[in-house]
Order: C-alpha cells, then sequence, then structure tokens
C-alpha cells in the first residue's frame, strides 16, 4: 500500500472515531530629489504589497491529511496524530523519547503525550494534565479480549500533590469490528475509550485524558 493511500486510511479511520511604517512629510525643496522620489518608490511597493497581503483571502487550515502527508515527508521519526476534542484541533506529534515501551511524542511548543504499547499513560504541556494513568485493562484490550479490571488515573492538584482517581472497567467487542471499548466509571464520572486492533497493536484509538481536556483521538502516522 502506498504512503498516500496509508495516510488517507489513517484519517478516515480516526474521523470515524472523532463522530482533525509611517513616513514623514518631506519640505518642498526636497520633492523633487532623486533620493526622496527612489524612497516615495519603494514605500508605496512596500505598501501595496502590504495591502495586497492584508486583502487576500485567509489560506485554509490544513486538513489532517496534509498535516500527516508533510510530516511524514520532513521528520524521518516515529509520528503520530492527536486529534484534541475539546480543544479543536488536530496536531502531529514526533516521537522525541523512547525508554522500553514508553514513548514521548511531542509538538513544537511541547505538549506531550506519553504513550506506552498504544495505551495513553501520560500527558505534559497541556494543562490539567494527566501525570500517569495505570490501565490494568490493557492486556484484555490489545488481546481483543473481554473483561473487568480497574484502571487508575493520577492527576496534579492545585497544591502540587498527586492524586489518584481508580475506575471500575469493563471491555468489551464494540460497535464495529476490530473495534474493542473500555467503559469506565467512578467518582460519578464515566467515560468510553475506543481502540482499533490489529495483531495486538492500537494504530487508532479515542481515549479520555480526564475531565478538563476529555477526548484524545490517536493514530499512528509512523511506527
Amino acid at each position: 500500500m502506498s504512503s498516500k493511500a496509508s495516510i488517507q486510511k489513517a484519517v478516515l479511520a480516526c474521523a470515524a472515531l472523532a463522530v482533525l511604517a509611517s513616513c514623514g512629510n518631506e519640505s518642498s525643496d526636497q520633492g523633487d530629489s532623486p533620493f526622496v522620489i527612489a524612497a516615495k518608490t519603494a514605500s508605496g511597493a512596500i505598501a501595496s504589497r502590504r495591502a495586497s497581503a492584508d486583502n487576500a483571502p485567509a489560506k485554509p487550515p490544513k486538513t489532517p491529511a496534509e498535516m500527516a502527508a508533510e510530516a511524514l515527508r520532513v521528520n524521518p521519526n516515529p509520528l503520530i496524530m492527536a486529534g484534541f476534542e475539546s480543544l479543536g484541533r488536530s496536531q502531529v506529534m514526533a516521537m522525541t523519547d523512547r525508554n522500553g515501551g514508553m514513548r514521548t511524542y511531542m509538538t513544537p511548543s511541547e505538549e506531550a503525550l506519553i504513550m506506552r504499547d498504544g495505551m495513553l499513560v501520560g500527558t505534559r504541556g497541556l494543562g490539567n494534565d494527566l501525570s500517569v494513568a495505570e490501565p490494568a485493562t490493557a492486556a484484555l484490550i490489545r488481546a481483543g479480549r473481554s473483561g473487568s479490571a480497574p484502571r487508575v488515573m493520577r492527576y496534579f492538584s492545585g497544591d502540587g500533590l498527586e492524586r489518584p482517581l481508580s475506575f471500575d472497567c469493563d471491555v468489551g467487542p464494540g460497535p464495529k469490528a476490530g473495534v474493542i471499548v473500555e467503559n469506565c466509571r467512578g467518582h460519578g464520572v464515566s467515560f468510553q475509550n475506543s481502540f482499533m486492533v490489529q495483531g495486538g497493536q492500537i494504530p487508532v484509538s479515542r481515549q479520555w485524558i480526564g475531565p478538563s481536556l476529555g477526548y484524545v483521538t490517536i493514530q499512528t502516522l509512523r511506527p
């Protein structure tokens, strides 16, 4: 399959889960000076270009497919596309660190997602960050098996301390073939994570970060 087809397939899968100078006046005796004429000409050209730029229609934002294609062309590292639903934007993120099964993907503005084998286990630089997630459901999800297991989500509170929140989660097949869902509840909150599982890998998912940041859709562009 071509890289273009792979990008389009990944974007469509993700979209399914997401259901991406002022001048002074010269005196009269300078009015005919060649230097003044040249200055006026240059100023006029600059003003004209600025006016054209100001009046030009704004370029439409790049589509997820366009962002993915550009990132794959210029960045040789592993890449993901992250769509932050509460923030209303999608962003290509490149792997900047790897420690065993843990991968850190980051934007140029140092917003980061920390992943373990396709499961989101932390965020950085987004505000209201997830310090660390401990999903005991991970083995069930990657194996495509039904079952129940706890999930612990740790967040930093206003006093700088880490607060764990424990959830009871049920894992089972989703409404579409190949999709595994994780339904969690606890502390008056419920959420549902969705994972497309292929050969034990998770190339596309929709995962809950927390009550403030909500959901992020994540698709692998380059493993």
